[in-house]
């Protein structure tokens, strides 16, 4: 009997498909790893649920271990079944035993992670929402066995998770003895709020106790008296007992991120910035004698990191100053100031800064007479300036007698001679090429992509751009199809914002 038409078109597809093999996840969710094993439950869902099988991670001599899943969009092995790294979570547990001791725990995830050491009833690190790939560090006192457990889920683009333990050092100086001869002691702890003495350090010198630190870098480690700090989320109190000569002082505090000052051991704060943002300064005028109790409290909470303390003594005026102002327009800054007329000024250094520390003169006017009738004289300048940003100026003023004397800073923001556009290409994809072209030059770019939502898919780190320089944003991503959005930020700043389709 000859087949029919049917069984011979069955015959014909049938080669060409296999019929998928069943698994079953492997290993009992509940169960901790142990001897610095964890044992990490996979699942096909951010929310844990789904349940796929087990991996391992870490060694008998270290429980340390960093893992990135073997890439983004791929499928992941695990005793059972394998999963797909574009949206998953792992829980990871590890019970472990703990000499007596302060230990410092640092994790890092991209994107949401947390660290507990009680079963997950409480969260010492609970960064659980999507981000580029950030650390965390934590210092807590031990002693005895613990279960730990750490979560991880991954939302798309790159994914990776760390974790890493280390017995702490500490430092045995007296944290309350405050510096003198204009060197400040520092107290250097690691936690953004002074959780775990670390050691000493000093700033300042015997001349003056003005200081610029920048901790040698981004997440790197700072030396102390005694123990190495993580450059990322820790903090640091300077201590300087000073004796002031009778006269009016400026102080100048700025940091990345939060800064405080007080003139009174701490009891009060005369300058207080303490929130994270990027480098910013603050002026604080008084008039002082007698010792004072310095104290300068500073904490970073990721990224870049500075702080800078600057004290200036007031000379009281023999020119007479009425008024210093500064207007900001296209790339320029135009001054104006006026003094009484009984003043004898020999001549005016104009002088600039971008940071409010370090002042250039950029021109000198000469004195000048008042006129008949007139009780103040006027002057006024016009600085041209690079590019457009903030700066700060004073007045440098020398009366005929030699005498110096500085005005008050004020701040003075310039703008372009037009706007800085940035250019998207194509806004419809269809052969895995975006292209982005900024207007101005930028230090620090990065692109994010969003979806409708608002949930973040990807950041990438683009470094310096050039003024027109197209950068290709999906040279190492890929997305499905669909509508997003792309950020565009240099740093802190946020440069444009566009909407692309991927066909």
């Amino acid at each position: 009997m000859k087949p029919t038409l049917p069984a011979l078109f069955l015959g014909l597809i049938l080669p060409f498909f296999s019929i998928a093999q069943p698994c079953t996840p492997q290993g009992t969710e509940s169960v901790y790893g142990t001897n610095n094993v964890w044992i990490g439950y996979v699942y096909d869902n951010m929310d844990l649920t789904n349940y796929r099988g087990y991996v391992t991670e870490g060694t008998t001599t270290d429980p340390s271990f960093d893992q990135s899943f073997g890439g983004s969009d791929v499928n992941y092995s695990t005793n059972g079944c394998p999963v797909f790294t574009s949206t998953f979570s792992v829980r990871y547990r590890l019970q472990k035993t703990f000499a007596s001791g302060a230990y410092t725990f640092l994790v890092g995830g991209d994107d949401g992670y947390r660290l507990s050491i009680d079963g997950g009833a409480t969260w010492i690190i609970d960064r659980w929402f999507d981000q580029g790939f950030a650390s965390y560090s934590v210092s807590v006192p031990l002693n005895g066995t613990y279960n730990l457990v750490l979560e991880y889920y991954e939302n798309g683009g790159g994914n990776r998770v760390s974790f890493q333990v280390t017995q702490d050092c500490s430092g045995t100086e007296n944290t309350s003895v405050s510096g003198s001869n204009n060197v400040w002691n520092g107290y250097v702890y690691s936690g953004n709020n002074f959780t775990t003495y670390k050691g000493m350090v000093h700033e300042g010198s015997t001349s003056s106790p003005n200081f610029d630190q920048s901790f040698g870098g981004t997440n790197v480690l700072y030396p102390t008296s005694s123990c190495s700090v993580l450059t990322e989320y820790f903090s640091v109190r300077y201590r300087l007992s000073k004796n002031f000569a009778n006269g009016q002082y400026r102080f100048i505090v700025g940091a990345d991120d939060g800064y405080r000052l007080s003139l009174d051991g701490g009891s009060t704060w005369v300058i207080d910035n303490w929130n994270a943002h990027s480098y910013t300064s603050t002026t604080y005028t008084t008039s002082l004698s007698g010792i004072r109790n310095l104290v300068l409290e500073y904490f970073e909470n990721a990224s870049d990191n500075r702080v800078s303390f600057s004290l200036q003594t007031m000379i009281l005026l023999p020119v007479n100053l009425i008024s210093f102002t500064g207007q900001g327009r296209n790339s320029a800054a135009d001054l104006k100031w006026k003094i009484t007329r009984d003043s004898d000024p020999a001549w005016f250094d104009i002088q600039r800064s971008t940071d409010a520390l370090s002042f250039t003169t950029v021109n000198r006017l000469p004195g000048q007479a008042a006129t008949i009738g007139s009780n103040e004289i006027n002057y006024q300048y016009t600085d041209a300036l690079p590019k457009a940003d903030n700066y700060y100026y004073r007045l440098k003023m020398t009366d005929n007698a030699g005498v110096i004397s500085y005005s008050s800073v004020i701040s003075v923001t310039t703008t372009t001679s037009g706007p800085v556009t940035t250019k998207v290409f194509p806004t419809i994809v269809e052969n895995n090429a975006l292209y982005i072209q900024s207007g101005k030059k930028l230090a620090k770019a990065s692109c994010s992509i969003f979806d409708l939502n608002g949930r973040l898919i990807t950041r990438q780190s683009q470094g310096t751009m050039e003024a027109g320089q197209p950068v290709n944003i999906f040279a190492t991503t890929r997305l499905p199809r669909g509508t997003y959005i792309l950020k565009l930020k240099d740093g802190d700043e946020d440069i444009s914002q566009h909407r692309f389709i991927i066909l």
